[in-house]
């Protein structure tokens, strides 16, 4: 089989490319090749097909335009996918309450894809997976529901998804694209389509851009796990955390990381795949390990700090009135799942504190429905004792001073009041008569 001719049939719109799974990942890449080629865009759950078709992206990662001029027919019919032979597996792969991976998501797509796979097709998985899921588990999965031979009849490839929710500056077109395939054929038919979005950077192997997804993002959570123990250390001797930061970073290696609580579906949850496949192996990678056992602790760390303030305010937590303003697991971008504002919430809860919650970016009743909390609208927040600013959204960053202590008690003065800011957005000298704190 002349597989080189398939990425020119592609380039030419004579072949279609399939992608499944159209959430933060998908809708992107889909809409991207879309731009060059003829796409097929799938998902399981009809709403998102129906809104996806509308033009309508509620991660908030495609824009309107990006819609516009794009050659993509969504469904939500798996046979559709008989059409297109190059496919991208585009799918979550989390972890368990015990986290270990949970690969179920990636297992049901390939046995959905191998039910519609054509002779002749390139599979490429871009969800963050342990080395050697791809040719171990996918690729036989999708033999046993194709009847299809790996490696004659059909091709893998593995190319790592780098997509920066709530970043609009580093997109598919802007990155550069880790592409891999299980032989010289795959691999260059994969970076001859690859390359139609996106500068590609050729990996010798699949195991290798496997293992490149889980080291870029566990190297980022080994880094903010030492900026938040030295934040720990740094208010121990009464230093504050960020004029610290701002001296260490005029050197010119210097790495940029702040404090933080780590969550969302990368950097919280990736070395947890690579912690398994570690012990797996009889290792006991302790750095990594404390990494995540830092990050995790960094929510009761900051409740702890928040339950001081009010000390110092003479406050009671079961009686304070608390604002916690963002809810998201990151600043300018809807994504909650696994936000660790949560985990600060029952923190709170814990000292009898029960606070409001006010997020402009979340969608109310997603976070109703994933974790039971309802969320008060901005301009109904006030008579609070006390705010801590979690996650400073544009539209919170862009709140003055005076908006912010509008939002305080205005019969009780600035001193039994307090003001927590998490990611160090505010200016202290503003509310330098309230107990103020910063990680």
């Amino acid at each position: 089989m002349e597989w080189s001719c398939l990425g020119k049939a592609i380039q030419e719109g004579r072949e279609r490319i399939s992608v499944i799974g159209l959430g933060y990942v998908g809708l992107p890449a889909a809409l991207a090749f879309a731009q060059k080629g003829q796409v097929i865009g799938f998902d399981v759950d009809p709403e998102r097909i129906r809104l996806c078709g509308l033009g309508i992206d509620t991660t908030g990662e495609a824009k309107p335009e990006d819609f516009r001029g794009a050659d993509i027919r969504f469904t939500c019919r798996e046979e559709e996918l008989r059409e297109a032979r190059f496919h991208i597996v585009a799918v979550p792969t989390p972890v368990h309450p015990d986290r270990t991976p949970d690969l179920s998501l990636v297992e049901n797509a390939s046995r959905l894809l191998g039910r519609n796979l054509s002779r002749g097709s390139v599979v490429v998985y871009e969800s963050t997976v342990c080395p050697g899921v791809t040719e171990e588990l996918c690729g036989p999965i999708l033999e046993k529901t194709s009847g299809l031979r790996l490696g004659e009849d059909f091709k893998l490839g593995y190319s790592p998804e780098r997509i920066n929710p709530g970043d609009h500056q580093h997109r598919l077109g802007t990155v550069r694209k880790i592409v891999s395939g299980q032989d010289e054929d795959a691999l260059e038919l994969i970076a001859q389509v690859y390359g139609m979005v996106s500068e590609v950077y050729r990996a010798p192997s699949i195991r290798v851009a496997e293992a490149a997804k889980l080291a870029e993002n566990t190297q980022r959570d080994v880094n903010i796990a030492f900026m938040n123990e030295l934040a720990q250390i740094l208010h121990r001797l009464g230093l504050d955390t960020r004029q610290v930061a701002e001296a260490m970073d005029t050197k010119w290696n210097a790495l940029g990381f702040r404090p933080g609580l780590v969550g969302g579906h990368c950097i919280g949850v990736d070395p947890y795949y690579l912690l398994y496949q570690a012990e797996g192996l009889g290792l006991s990678p302790g750095l990594i390990a404390a990494g995540r056992e830092i990050n995790e602790g960094m929510a009761d760390y900051v409740a702890e700090a928040a339950r001081r303030l009010m000390e110092q305010a003479g406050l009671a937590p079961n009686q304070a009135r608390i604002a916690v303003l963002g809810f998201t697991f990151k600043e300018n971008c809807p994504d909650i799942r696994n936000t660790r504002v949560y985990d600060l919430i029952n923190a709170l809860r814990e000292y009898g504190a029960e606070p409001i919650v006010s997020d402009p970016l979340a969608d109310p009743e997603l976070v109703r429905r994933e974790y039971g909390i309802s969320l008060t609208p901005l301009e109904q927040v006030g008579s609070m004792d006390g705010i801590i600013l979690a996650v400073p959204h544009r539209p919170l960053a862009a709140l003055t001073a005076d908006d912010l202590r509008s939002f305080l008690r205005s019969d009780t003065p600035p001193s039994c009041q307090f003001i927590l800011d998490i990611k160090s957005a505010l200016d202290p000298h503003d509310f330098r008569s309230y107990q103020y704190w910063r990680l």
